[in-house]
């Protein structure tokens, strides 16, 4: 890279029109995150038809920001209200929330925060640094790593259980069954439809995330309305307080979600909502404290925070070197691209780049800025507090409704996210956790896409999920999880008898 490309990478970043563009994407993307329903990708979606009158590099410049600030603008409602408003956080939203009932809501928020810009930068240095190099290990993933991953994904579920890992498993299950409904599986077999046209479409998991979320809590605020509100007396001061600390107290869980979340970034398909995910419970089974997570733990959100962050900038990897998409934002991105003559392929840094740095810095710029809209938005959205609950209950529950039927125009999603948050009322109060059923939601579909696409390669042969040096890797680490807690109650009595 020379003086000369990476000045005019600079010319065009720091040009008054493109700075104004990435401003104005940033307050649009931490409405839409803030806001819940209204996904990331979605911002993305709705971001496209603007960037056709648009140069090349405030195009993909208002995408990168939008989608950066609305990843982390999910936190916010998470934390304040226990409605994540984007899948990857719904990994942490019952640990956030609980550290606000405790009167910790600006920790939370802050770790969200800041976490979530160290995160992004860590991802933008991978992307800038080992783009290539990356890209090429994820083109070796086929469905057989993929199967691994999904189940070493799974195997969460008795993590984030929290006292009974029984209840998690059978939540996970549930989770799991809600996944293979519909027509969308590998033989294109309607399941569980009963002859409905809705149902065969699939339960989309947007409207049932904001059900189990939001909805359960709305229900279980009506049904003790007649009680002093706990979350009435919540401030949030200084978002910053105590974010060194954490710094210093966590570091390998920062470098851990960082790392994790690029990787899984990088795979093609995966996406933030999964690196959330395994981040959140590597940091539970790999803690020194376990027994606090789900009481309001801020450990789970340190490392959770950075990965989702890191997988944006992960995920363009692959986008970029082969025009392969690392999620479904980089799947519009990459349509983007190739409108503005920003082909992807290896060749794009000789051919384009000054346009290919320029996206970088702005990368860099968007995680920045994240510091002080974040802030802003953080004061702006923790005034609801001081709502009567009377008034913000009702409106809350609006803002469900209007997320759940923007998701497909249909009425059906709000019907499913009332459901499902009766459903998840009824499980919360037997002391089920919904976190692992979300978790089913998530991989259910890509769980059995790889593994029938797995068996029809190695034609019913189960030994094949071994034969290839990254799967049998993920397979031997997997099954180690899975072994560790009957290793460990094995080794234990031992160590008491001694």
């Amino acid at each position: 890279m020379t003086l000369a490309v990476l000045s005019q990478a600079f010319a065009l970043v720091f040009d008054p029109y493109v700075l104004w563009v990435i401003v104005a994407s940033a307050a649009f993307g931490l409405f839409v995150g803030a806001i819940p329903g209204l996904t990331a990708t979605m911002a993305t979606a709705l971001l496209v038809p603007v960037t056709f009158f648009m140069p090349p590099v405030p195009a993909i410049a208002s995408i990168v920001t939008a989608t950066a600030m609305a990843i982390f603008a999910g936190d916010i409602p998470s934390c304040l209200l226990r409605m994540p408003g984007t899948p990857a956080s719904a990994a942490y939203t019952d640990e956030a929330y609980a550290m606000t009932k405790k009167g910790q809501g600006e920790v939370a928020l802050g770790a969200g925060l800041v976490f979530s810009v160290i995160g992004g930068l860590f991802g933008t240095a991978v992307l800038i640094v080992a783009a290539p190099a990356l890209a090429e290990i994820a083109l070796k993933f086929s469905s057989f790593e993929y199967f691994w991953l999904v189940i070493l994904g799974l195997s969460s579920a008795v993590f984030l259980a929290i006292g009974n890992p029984l209840k998690g498993v059978v939540s996970l299950l549930l989770g799991l069954l809600v996944a293979s409904q519909g027509l969308d599986n590998p033989a294109a077999f309607p399941r569980f439809t009963f002859g409905n046209a809705e149902l065969a479409g699939g339960l989309t998991l947007i409207p049932i995330m904001i059900g189990m979320f939001a909805v359960s809590e709305i229900i279980r605020n009506v049904a003790t309305m007649d009680q002093p509100w706990e979350m009435a007396q919540t401030k949030i001061g200084n978002v910053f307080t105590g974010m060194w600390t954490l710094t210093k107290r966590y570091p390998l869980q920062i470098l851990r979600g960082s790392t994790l979340g690029t990787a899984i970034g990088a795979l093609p398909g995966a996406g933030a909502d999964i690196a959330a995910w395994m981040s959140y419970a590597m940091s539970k089974r790999f803690s020194k404290e376990p027994e606090k997570f789900g009481s309001g733990h801020v450990e789970g959100i340190v490392e959770a925070g950075a990965s989702n962050n890191s997988a944006l900038a992960g995920a363009w990897i692959p986008a970029l070197v082969f025009g392969i998409p690392g999620d479904s934002i980089t799947a519009i991105v990459i349509g983007v691209l190739y409108i503005k003559g920003l082909n992807p392929g290896p060749t794009i840094f000789l051919e384009k780049a000054p346009e290919m740095y320029a996206i970088f810095i702005v990368f860099i710029l968007a995680n920045l800025l994240m510091v002080p809209l974040g802030i802003a938005a953080i004061k702006g959205a923790s005034q609801l507090l001081r709502a009567p609950r009377e008034v913000l209950m009702p409106v809350i529950l609006l803002f469900c409704v209007v997320g759940s039927f923007a998701i497909n125009n249909s009425p059906f999603g709000v019907v499913l996210m009332l459901a499902f948050g009766l459903v998840a009322y009824v499980m919360e109060e037997n002391g089920f956790p919904v976190a692992p059923a979300i978790l089913g939601m998530v991989l259910g579909a890509m769980l059995e896409e790889h593994f029938i696409s797995s068996m029809i390669k190695a034609d019913g042969r189960l030994l094949a999920f071994f034969e290839r040096p990254i799967a049998a890797g993920l397979g031997a680490l997997t099954l180690a999880v899975f072994a560790w807690p009957l290793v460990r109650a094995w080794i234990l009595p031992d160590r008491n008898r001694a």
